[in-house]
Formats: C-alpha cells, sequence, structure tokens
C-alpha cells in the first residue's frame, strides 16, 4: 500500500524531516509545501538529486494542498525561528504571534483538502498551536497530535546516560507537560539500565535537579550555539510518524487532549494508525501530579490569551 507525507514547512526542521523520510524510505509519496516557492522547488531538486544514490524512491509533489487529500500524515514545521533568536530568551512563545498566525492560513487549507489523516505538529509553541490546529481543521482530537515531550524526554534520557556514562535507550522515563519551561521530568517513571533512577541516583550522588534543568534547557542550549535546531525534532517527528503508518501502537509522550485537564499537553498514549489509540494513566507521585497540573493551567491561560486576539 502506497504510504503518502505531507510536510508543510521546509525551513531547517521540514528540510530535516523529508530528508530523514527520504533516506529511510518511509513514504513512497512526499508532499513538501512552503511560501518560499523558490527554497521548497530546490529542496524538492536536491533531494530527487539524491535518489539515485540512496535505496529508496519517493516521489515529491511541491506546494499543491489537493496533494494531502489522501495522505496518511501531514506534519507541520511552520516556524520563524528568528523570534526566538531576536527575543534571545528560552521561550517558545516568542514564536507565538507568527504561528499562531500562520495556523489560520494553513488550517483551512488542510481542511478544504479533504485530509482525514493523522496530523503531527512540531510548530511552536507546540501545545498551544496543537489546541489551534485541532479547532480549525475539525479533524478529532486523537488524530491531532504535537510532539511534545517526546524530543525533551530524549534530552533527558540523553543527559542520564551522559551521568551513568551508558547509551541513552538504557534509560526509559518521561519528560510531561508543556513542550517548554514548564515542563519536568517525571522522576517516578525514570529508570536506567531497569533500575529506578532515584536509587541509581543516590548511589552515584547524580543531581536528579541538575538532569532536570539540562533536558529543559537543552533546546536553547542547542539554538544558542548554531541559531536553530532540527536534528533531535526531525528524528522525534519521524519516530512518531512511523509508528503511525506502522500501526506500532506504541507508547509515547506525545502532546494530546486529555480530558482531566482540558487542554492538550505531553502524556504517554499509546500510538497507532488512527493516532492517539489508547491514554494511559502513569502512577506519579503527589508533587508530580501538582506540576503537571500548573503546566496544563499555563497552556490553558496562553490558549485563551491566543484565542482572545484571533477572529471568531
Amino acid at each position: 500500500m502506497t504510504r503518502k507525507i505531507g510536510v508543510i514547512g521546509t525551513g531547517n526542521v521540514g528540510a530535516a524531516v523529508a530528508h530523514h523520510i527520504i533516506l529511510t524510505g518511509l513514504a513512497d509519496q512526499l508532499v513538501l509545501i512552503d511560501k518560499n516557492k523558490q527554497k521548497v522547488k530546490a529542496d524538492a531538486m536536491d533531494f530527487s538529486d539524491a535518489l539515485a544514490n540512496i535505496d529508496h524512491h519517493t516521489a515529491i509533489t511541491v506546494n499543491d494542498y489537493s496533494q494531502l487529500a489522501d495522505a496518511d500524515i501531514v506534519i507541520s514545521a511552520v516556524g520563524n525561528i528568528r523570534l526566538p533568536n531576536e527575543s534571545k530568551t528560552n521561550d517558545r512563545f516568542a514564536e507565538l504571534p507568527f504561528t499562531s498566525q500562520a495556523v489560520l492560513e494553513v488550517a483551512p487549507q488542510i481542511k478544504k483538502s479533504g485530509f482525514n489523516g493523522v496530523l503531527i505538529v512540531i510548530t511552536n509553541p507546540c501545545d498551544v498551536i496543537t489546541s489551534l490546529y485541532q479547532k480549525y481543521t475539525g479533524l478529532p482530537q486523537n488524530q491531532v497530535i504535537g510532539t511534545g515531550t517526546l524530543l525533551d524526554s530524549a534530552r533527558m534520557k540523553r543527559a542520564v546516560a551522559s551521568e551513568l556514562n551508558i547509551d541513552p535507550r538504557s534509560v526509559s522515563g518521561y519528560n510531561l507537560g508543556e513542550h517548554g519551561n514548564s515542563q519536568f521530568t517525571a522522576w517516578s517513571t525514570v529508570r536506567a539500565l531497569s533500575h529506578p533512577i532515584t536509587e541509581v541516583a543516590e548511589q552515584k550522588q547524580i543531581s536528579l535537579e541538575k538532569i532536570d534543568q539540562v533536558a529543559r534547557d537543552g533546546g536553547f542550549t542547542v539554538l544558542t550555539g548554531k541559531k536553530y535546531t532540527n536534528y533531535g525534532i526531525s528524528a522525534a517527528a519521524v519516530r512518531l510518524a512511523r509508528d503511525i503508518l506502522n500501526d506500532a501502537r506504541s507508547e509515547l509522550p506525545v502532546s494530546n487532549y486529555r480530558k482531566e485537564y482540558a487542554t492538550y499537553l505531553s502524556y504517554p498514549a499509546i500510538i497507532g494508525k488512527n493516532g492517539i489509540e489508547e491514554k494511559i494513566q502513569l502512577e506519579l507521585t503527589d508533587r508530580e501530579k501538582e506540576k503537571l497540573q500548573l503546566s496544563a493551567n499555563y497552556i490553558k491561560q496562553k490558549l485563551a490569551e491566543t484565542l482572545d486576539k484571533q477572529p471568531n
């Protein structure tokens, strides 16, 4: 069966996502959409030039929203990285004035195309933008997913692994809440080499507070060094897309609508062909529950402020 993915926004992140998809042969057809016509056409040609030297073939279409009608997945990588660079603050909400307006332009075109697959949102601030996409596309909540803290959890695993000199894949557990400054590492969920991290940290005299901060600041650290982030987030987005296409029913911490918090936020869910297949319920500590509620409140506040500024 033909697999088809659309990528909207082919800047640093979108181009990295498309490159990853093409190199791995994840999609048979790839639709690239961007307002910068010269850039997206150049990317399409560059990708096409690579096809003779890789193991997979991908048919590439440019700037045609109608091609999304039968797509399995659409990935929103729309953004304006100049805004957080100019603000010089570790705050993804610097992009919100631009990205919230972009949703008003992009979502109706996705809806008009007849797309009924799974929409994966990378665009920052991820949780608020995911909420806006769901509202304006009219897609069911389970079919609109943000990459959320899938990347932040990977950053946490990298930080833990670095302290213990092990492979990040030997660390499990989650960062929860906002893909932003109110997120936190739920240490009750984290294990290293199958041992609770709290026990390991005590034995090795490792500061979990320090690791939590490293994970939270990971994006800003990369942004400061090269003025954008792309490889970590593209790997997260493509992993999510692969698990949807494969109906993997994997457990991943993504931004999904949680009724008990009345908002999109990152919390583990079972991922499959329909997007969110099943909700997971973690056994969090009381303090972790408090942190998650605070993060949810912050997201809801920012979403309400954004909706107040938009036309009805």
